[in-house]
């Protein structure tokens, strides 16, 4: 008994409880998460065609950093008219845009399509960011591409199931835009200019940055007669 007690005493272990009255600290806002959280190597997440594309851990959410002409989004997993020479004549944007599995329906006051004048079929589950611009939903007649793989029917198969993993807590960046995997969804912004999104399968959160219709403090607003 004697040396059981010595033995213990001599290892140095010691017996951790835990704290009933702690409270751990709330997840950090999207637009201050993107800007502390540590960057992962691009070249891990590189689907082609300078686009960096990834899928959650939980398989919930799925995003690419990529570029955009007019509508048309650059994707490798989607069938897309980026590449059409009709829309060569379009401006080349870079944008983030993620699909979601399950996902909340857009609320009536970020609804920013009358989808072909019918007033139906604007649906959530898809976030877009470009540099000064966000929006949450989008008009199609069906699912997204990841609802049809991980969303309640979803086959579980198909170029998203190939997708490499974010770890939760990670940045990407790419063209002044960055994404990162947290507090059970993905936030995606543009620092600099205050822009950016958070979404996850329980809700949504549009941050569309500075009013640019407010006058900056100082600034000379006076007229000359």
């Amino acid at each position: 008994m004697l040396a059981a007690l010595f033995l213990v005493a001599g290892t140095g272990c010691s017996v951790t409880t835990s704290d009933p009255s702690y409270v751990p600290p709330p997840p950090r806002p999207p637009m201050e998460q993107l800007e502390n959280a540590p960057l992962a190597d691009a070249k891990q997440f590189s689907s082609g065609g300078d686009v960096l594309s990834f899928i959650t851990a939980d398989r919930t959410v799925a995003c690419s950093l990529t570029s955009a002409r007019g509508e048309h989004l650059n994707l490798p997993y989607e069938q897309n008219s980026y590449s059409n020479a009709a829309n060569n004549k379009l401006p080349i944007v870079p944008v983030a845009y993620c699909e979601l599995a399950t996902y909340p329906a857009p609320k009536p006051g970020d609804i920013k399509d009358d989808c072909a004048g019918t007033n139906l079929g604007y649906l959530g589950g898809a976030a877009l960011l470009a540099p000064d611009s966000v929006r949450y939903g989008e008009c199609r007649s069906g699912v997204t591409s990841m609802e049809a793989a991980y969303g309640p029917k979803g086959n579980k198969a198909g170029p998203l199931a190939q997708l490499p993993v974010l770890a939760d807590g990670q940045n990407l960046e790419r063209n002044g835009l960055r994404c990162s995997a947290y507090n059970a969804g993905v936030a995606c912004g543009n620092v600099s200019a205050g822009v950016g999104f958070f979404v996850s399968a329980e809700r949504y959160e549009l941050i569309p940055g500075p009013d640019k219709s407010t006058v900056s403090p100082g600034a000379d607003t006076s007229k000359t007669p």
